[in-house]
């Protein structure tokens, strides 16, 4: 096996880099984890997470920790309605039967977390790991953390995100702005605080279209619910907005303003918002990007190819990233690990291209005019 004996570090904790450390771990490797996090309930949770069959539930499968989903996943939050600016209907898959032999659930994120946390060795995880800079040591890497420590490895996964400070040691391609800013909201006890859009809801997701702009949420546990308001907008507009992000009811004036004709019933989001209000433009990275292979270093998930999530690809690709790197890394079918690795990149290239064209398209489609229609043609119209 090309890994016996090498120290492999995973640099991000989120569902690719614990995957990964999961499998790799099944297979006997020296597997460390270093998170930025101070410990494992440092992180807030984000929106549920869709499992999709051929790629995150491939991953869980292949780790074992189908039963342990089953136990966690979030019954009917993959139940979705679409409405118009009004939130009038025009479709709910609410009332629909699974189709025999499906299960593709919804998972919270801190769910889909400690699952997977709970899966791994003692101390397989180095909390308030904020990494920092690497260089070359021997055949492997010498890291550098921002708490002062340091530590070897001889093969380094970048896991840590979109802003991956490991991925200019692989290449120097970035990533454009796609157009696209969203607004992410949080509603605490949403069934008092958000009453008509919680209702609305009806424990799923909800996808608004209307006049070139569109609002998605959905459940996040515990009462409350996570939405993003969604528009194209200056790249630059999050910092050039004057918009105070700890204040609500300023972002509640600017949605009236910017969501003009919208029904006053979405102002229920921002009247009882969590601050702080997050803007999130949104990027992704070139369709043809390449690089040539390392031995000893590679990347996952969005440190990889951040894309944007309006195919709702991004955890799942990075799963199935985790799923294929560690298929590559145990496998006897390549003579070095620069070859298992550039196999790997080459595949995982190709795949998250095709996912982020279909990305890229789905958001053009979701913020044109007529996206309620086009919408409704993809879901099957009216219900």
């Amino acid at each position: 096996m090309l890994i016996h004996n090498k120290q492999i570090a995973i640099v991000g904790g989120g569902p690719g880099g614990l995957t990964l450390a999961r499998l790799l771990q099944l297979k006997g490797a020296n597997v460390k984890v270093y998170e930025r996090d101070t410990d494992r309930f440092a992180r807030v949770a984000g929106s549920p997470l869709d499992m999709h069959p051929d790629s995150g539930m491939a991953a869980i499968k292949k780790a074992g920790l189908v039963e342990e989903l089953k136990q966690n996943y979030r019954a009917g939050a993959d139940r979705k309605v679409i409405v118009d600016e009004h939130a009038r209907v025009f479709f709910s898959d609410h009332d629909e039967q699974a189709t025999e032999g499906s299960f593709n659930p919804e998972i919270g994120r801190m769910e889909l977390r400690n699952l997977l946390l709970n899966s791994l060795q003692h101390e397989t995880v180095i909390w308030d790991s904020h990494f920092i800079s690497m260089e070359p040591q021997g055949e492997g890497w010498l890291l550098h953390f921002k708490n002062g420590v340091s530590a070897y490895a001889d093969i380094v996964v970048a896991s840590d995100g979109a802003n991956s400070k490991i991925r200019p040691y692989i290449t120097d391609i970035k990533a454009f702005y796609s157009g696209i800013t969203m607004v992410e909201v949080n509603v605490p006890d949403a069934a008092t605080a958000a009453p008509h859009i919680f209702n609305l809801l009806n424990g799923g997701k909800v996808m608004a279209f209307g006049n070139g702009k569109c609002i998605l949420g959905g459940q996040k546990g515990e009462g409350s619910l996570g939405f993003y308001t969604s528009l194209k907008i200056a790249e630059d507009w999050a910092k050039t907005s004057g918009l105070n992000y700890n204040h609500p009811q300023q972002l509640l004036q600017w949605f009236k303003t910017e969501y003009a004709g919208w029904d006053e019933v979405w102002g229920e989001i921002f009247a009882h918002a969590a601050a702080p209000i997050i803007p999130r433009p949104i990027y992704c990275m070139p369709l043809d990007q390449t690089w040539q292979a390392l031995p000893n270093a590679t990347m996952i998930g969005d440190a990889a190819h951040v894309m944007p999530p309006f195919a709702g690809e991004g955890a799942n690709t990075a799963m199935y990233d985790a799923l294929q790197l560690s298929e590559n890394l145990i496998s006897a079918d390549y003579s070095t690990l620069r070859d298992a690795i550039a196999a790997f990149e080459a595949d995982m290239r190709m795949r998250a291209s095709a996912s982020a064209k279909r990305s890229l398209e789905n958001g053009e489609r979701m913020h044109s005019e007529g996206a309620l229609q086009k919408m409704l043609a993809i879901f099957g119209g009216n219900h």
